[in-house]
């Protein structure tokens, strides 16, 4: 679509410029809907229209209003306002975050005193079947499956559990809401751009960014997750876009409210996580920008509370809680250097404090990265945030992220090796039943950097000597022989066994990604079985 040019980069700010959502399909009259819906022989004069707003009358978490009161210029088939001058009824139930459409300016207000006196009469006819409470419980369940996936991001379904599964079995959706050069280089080509921050920087990079929004990661992926047997994603998305920070470009979390609604769909939870904070807090592309951090400088951490209060209202709001179970406050902060670990820890503490005074989803779990200093150092915050509440009910809980390919000791183990070392992650990396503080493994990959010879026995590191030997760093996973595909299996299975013994959730890094770091590759390649709980190695850990 963009051809084979070079883009230009220099530093601008962007209007925000989104996907709008297909209309909500129409539906029979005197039926309910969580949409505009009422008495279709309800029908003001033009003038009428003209002058009025709609009232609205709320029931459970839906909103409903007379299908009649339509002005021109909104389309019939789901009312989608294309007009200056109306807007939506605040509330639940009803898009939000697009852009090209009124705002909200209230519910239930109105100008025109026949619309008023109308719906305050039928409001408060209590023996209306068609607006009463009972009625409206009664279909609410056949009603509430909206086909547009627009209207079911913000539509609470009544099928889907507010009850979390024993363990979160999850993937990231990492790469798509924040780029990393590594994950994402089609989106990268023909620029100079490293990260985020230099990305948005460049000529062209808006409607690139839209591209990639809505084609990296779909409701068919959700579908195919939910049929390996993954219950929740961690979703990863950078603080600009709920604050406008020049160079960065806005539009994300209008795809984030999507995919919300694409999982509750399909019966998977959500982990919205805060990747990306003010002033970069470990200097990782994954945070926006690589290179200094700033994020314990200035006022970035308060400003972090601020967006961390955005995201809390809205995803922390009882109208989401049978699908996301919880926000990341950060990811990975470095506990060195420029970070004081004292700091980030003191800050934690407030910034779950702003979370849970902002959201009305008493349920909502506040997720922690341990700043690389592991879960058992956070256990004191852990106590003095959760108090006396068992680890069923903590709400505080801490992310630990466990690789085996970063740093030089890992690359000198055997595979056998590494799974000892994933074996022994209950009692160096994890934290015990007793304690009250809930752990999540938020990121692990199926990659090590070993090499499988033609016997099946492994080599560490990148280099070997026997014909038929292959390294998994050096050889795409395509072309896998038996012996490198059964090595990683034992890894990944050893690992997954861990942790579904003895952490609150796992959540691999990536939902697809190159070699042993993509899930789908997993699947089709012979990684994982067809499911995440299969095992083709079962009790490695318990011999």
């Amino acid at each position: 679509m963009f051809g084979s040019f070079a883009f230009a980069c220099f530093a601008f700010s962007s209007l925000v410029v989104e996907a709008l959502p297909a209309p909500v399909p129409s539906a029979p009259s005197f039926s309910l809907q969580p949409y505009y819906h009422g008495p279709a022989s309800w029908n003001p004069s033009a003038t009428d229209e003209s002058t009025s707003t709609f009232p609205t009358l709320a029931i459970g978490n839906k909103h409903i209003v007379p299908t009649g009161i339509v002005p021109s210029g909104y389309h019939a088939s789901g009312f989608y306002p294309t007009v200056s001058g109306y807007a939506w009824p605040t509330g639940t139930g009803f898009p939000s975050g697009v852009t090209g459409y009124p705002q909200p300016t209230g519910t239930g207000q109105t100008n025109n005193t026949a619309v008023s006196s109308w719906w305050t009469s039928y409001r408060q006819s209590s023996s209306s079947s068609l607006y009463s409470t009972a009625s409206y419980n009664s279909t609410a369940t056949a009603t509430a499956n909206i086909t547009s996936s627009a209207a079911s991001s913000t539509a609470a379904a009544s099928t889907v559990s507010t009850v979390l599964p024993d363990v979160l079995r999850g993937v990231n959706i990492g790469g798509w809401l924040i780029l990393e050069s590594w994950m994402n280089g089609d989106v990268f080509d023909n620029t100079d751009a490293k990260d985020q921050y230099s990305f948005d920087s460049c000529d062209g990079a808006q409607a690139k960014l839209e591209q990639h929004w809505s084609s990296y990661f779909t409701e068919s992926d959700v579908v195919g997750l939910a049929a390996a047997g993954i219950n929740a994603v961690r979703i990863p998305i950078g603080f600009w876009s709920y604050v406008e920070t020049a160079p960065y470009l806005m539009g994300a979390d209008a795809y984030l409210e999507k995919a919300i609604g694409w999982c509750r769909n399909h019966g998977i939870k959500v982990l919205v996580d805060c990747h990306g904070s003010p002033g970069s807090q470990n200097g990782f592309d994954n945070s926006g920008r690589s290179g200094n951090v700033a994020w314990q400088q200035d006022d970035n951490m308060a400003q972090s509370i601020s967006i961390l209060e955005t995201i809390a209202k809205k995803y922390g709001a009882q109208e989401y809680a049978d699908v996301v179970f919880g926000i990341q406050l950060v990811n990975e902060p470095i506990s060195w250097d420029q970070n004081n670990i004292d700091t980030t820890k003191e800050w934690a503490q407030k910034a779950y404090t702003a979370v849970k005074s902002a959201s009305t989803n008493q349920n909502l779990a506040v997720i922690m990265h341990d700043s690389f200093v592991g879960p058992s150092d956070w256990e004191e915050v852990g106590s003095a945030v959760n108090g006396d509440a068992s680890l069923a009910d903590a709400k505080f809980w801490i992310d630990t992220h466990l690789y085996q390919n970063m740093v030089a000791d890992d690359s000198k183990l055997t595979q056998a090796g590494h799974i000892e070392k994933a074996c022994n992650w209950q009692s160096t990396e994890l934290l015990p039943s007793s304690s009250n503080l809930p752990v999540i493994v938020g990121e692990f990959s199926a990659a090590t950097n070993i090499c499988a010879n033609p016997d099946g026995s492994t080599v560490a590191g990148n280099v070997c000597w026997i014909e038929g030997c292959q390294c998994s760093a050096n050889v795409p996973i395509e072309y896998w022989n038996q012996p490198l595909i059964q090595a990683t299996r034992k890894f990944l299975e050893a690992e997954l066994d861990t942790f579904e013994a003895h952490a609150r959730g796992y959540f691999m890094w990536n939902f697809k990604g190159p070699g042993a770091w993509g899930y789908q590759n997993a699947i089709k390649y012979g990684l994982i079985g067809d499911k995440i709980t299969d095992r083709k190695y079962p009790g490695q850990c318990s011999s």
